[in-house]
C-alpha cells in the first residue's frame, strides 16, 4: 500500500541519496518520501468534546476495513466501505454457533504530531492463535497489519488530540457461512471498524470496584479463556457476589496487585487471556528494579488482593485502571489512595511510550502512514 508510484519512488531515492537521507529498516520509503512531500498528519476533527467521551461507540461516522474468505481459498483484499449494518443469514455459523474471535487495539496521536498504533503485531499474532482453536483461516499477519493501517488512515481525523484519548479499532473474525450443521462455517468474514474513545469508566472516574465471585467461572481450566471468542464475555454481564479461592482476572481486564513490599502479583497464563497490556505491564516492569519494584507471576489468593496495598486493572479498553475498593462475602478493603503510587508509575511508564514522550526502545509503536514493519513476538512468561 505504498502512497508513490515507482518511478516517484526512484526519484525521490536519487534526491534523498544526495542529502544522505537514506530509507532504512527503521526508515522506509514513505518514510523518506515525507521529507519531501510536505507530508502532514490529518489533524483533529474539530467540535468534537473529546474531553467527554468514555469507553463506546461514541460515531457512526467512519469508515471500516473488510475481506472475506472461502474455506480453503485466499483471503481476499481489503476492502473500505463506510459503517454501517452486515448482511447476514439466520444460519450464519457465527449466529448459532458463536465461531467468531476479536481484538482491541488503540492508536494514538503522540508529543511529535504522529499517528501510531500500538503493538498490533501482538494482537495479530494472538488472532491467528484464536483462529485455529475455532478452527477458521488465520488473517494472515501482513493483512492484519495492512487492514489495521488502512483503518486509521482512514479514520485519522477520529484519532484524538494527543493526551485526550484514543482511536479504538475493533478487528472482528468470524464465520458468515450459511451452515445449519454444528461445524466450521464454509465462508469467512474480516472487519476492522473504529470508534473515538477516552477513559474506559467515563470521564473523571477514580478507580473499579471489585466483587470477587465464585459460583461463575469465565476462564475455566481446559476451556477457551486464554481465546478472545466472542462468546467468553456475555456470561459476566450477570451480577456476581461470591468468593473465589484464586483470582484469574477481572470480567474482561486482567487483574493487578501489589503488596506493602512494592511486589506485583498477577495471575500466570493458562487458562486467561494473554493481554497485550498485560505484557506490557511485565516488560516495564523489568526495567523498574531502580524503583524498587518486582514481579510474580503466579496464583494469587483472595487473602493476597485483599491485604494488598493498591491494584489495577489492564486491557486494551481499560489501559491501566486503578481498583479503589475489593469485596468478598466476608472481607473488604477500600484503598487510601487511588492510583496507588506503583500503580502511577506504570501509567506514566506505559503513556509515556505510546504518547512519544520517551523513546520507544522496545519497538511498539507502529506508524500506519509508513509500510507496515514485522517483528517477531511472544506471550511467553518472563523470567526473573
Amino acid at each position: 500500500m505504498r502512497c508513490f508510484a515507482r518511478n516517484t519512488e526512484e526519484m525521490l531515492l536519487r534526491a534523498a541519496s544526495k542529502v544522505g537521507v537514506l530509507p532504512s529498516r527503521r526508515r522506509p520509503v514513505d518514510a523518506v518520501a515525507r521529507c519531501f512531500s510536505g507530508f502532514a498528519y490529518p489533524e483533529p476533527r474539530p467540535g468534537v468534546p473529546w474531553a467527554k467521551f468514555g469507553f463506546s461507540l461514541t460515531t457512526r461516522e467512519t469508515q471500516m476495513v473488510s475481506s472475506t474468505c472461502v474455506s480453503g481459498q485466499m483471503w481476499s483484499e481489503c476492502q473500505v466501505e463506510p459503517y454501517g449494518t452486515l448482511t447476514l443469514e439466520p444460519a450464519a455459523t457465527i449466529l448459532n454457533y458463536g465461531q467468531g474471535i476479536f481484538e482491541g487495539i488503540k492508536a494514538y496521536r503522540t508529543s511529535k504530531g504522529r499517528i501510531v498504533l500500538f503493538r498490533p503485531q501482538k494482537n495479530a499474532l494472538r488472532m491467528g492463535d484464536g483462529a485455529r482453536r475455532m478452527l477458521m483461516p488465520p488473517v494472515p499477519t501482513q493483512l492484519f497489519l495492512e487492514a489495521c493501517s488502512l483503518a486509521v488512515r482512514e479514520n485519522a481525523d477520529w484519532v484524538p488530540p494527543c493526551g485526550q484519548g484514543a482511536l479504538y479499532l475493533r478487528p472482528l473474525l468470524f464465520g458468515s457461512g450459511a451452515d445449519l450443521g454444528v461445524k466450521p462455517s464454509s465462508h469467512f468474514t474480516f472487519i476492522v471498524y473504529v470508534s473515538p474513545v477516552g477513559q474506559y469508566f467515563g470521564p473523571g472516574s477514580g478507580g473499579a470496584r471489585m466483587q470477587l465471585c465464585k459460583d461463575q467461572q469465565r476462564a475455566a481450566p481446559s476451556g477457551q479463556g486464554h481465546v478472545k471468542a466472542v462468546g467468553n464475555y456475555a456470561q459476566c454481564f450477570s451480577v456476581q457476589r461470591n468468593a473465589k479461592e484464586y483470582i484469574d482476572e477481572a470480567a474482561a481486564s486482567n487483574f493487578f496487585c501489589v503488596d506493602s513490599n512494592r511486589v506485583i502479583h498477577t495471575p500466570q497464563l493458562g487458562s486467561i487471556l494473554p493481554g497485550v497490556t498485560r505484557d506490557s505491564i511485565i516488560q516495564l516492569v523489568r526495567r523498574l528494579k531502580n524503583e524498587d519494584i518486582h514481579l510474580n507471576v503466579g496464583k494469587v489468593s483472595s487473602q493476597v488482593a485483599l491485604n494488598s496495598t493498591e491494584a489495577f486493572l489492564t486491557g486494551t479498553g481499560a489501559g491501566i485502571t486503578p481498583v479503589e475498593h475489593i469485596a468478598s462475602e466476608e472481607e473488604q478493603v477500600t484503598f487510601a489512595e487511588t492510583p496507588g503510587p506503583v500503580t502511577k508509575i506504570l501509567q506514566k511508564a506505559l503513556s509515556d511510550i505510546q504518547l512519544e514522550r520517551v523513546q520507544d526502545t522496545h519497538g511498539w509503536l507502529l506508524d500506519p502512514f509508513v509500510e507496515p514493519a514485522f517483528g517477531r513476538d511472544s506471550y511467553m512468561e518472563p523470567t526473573f
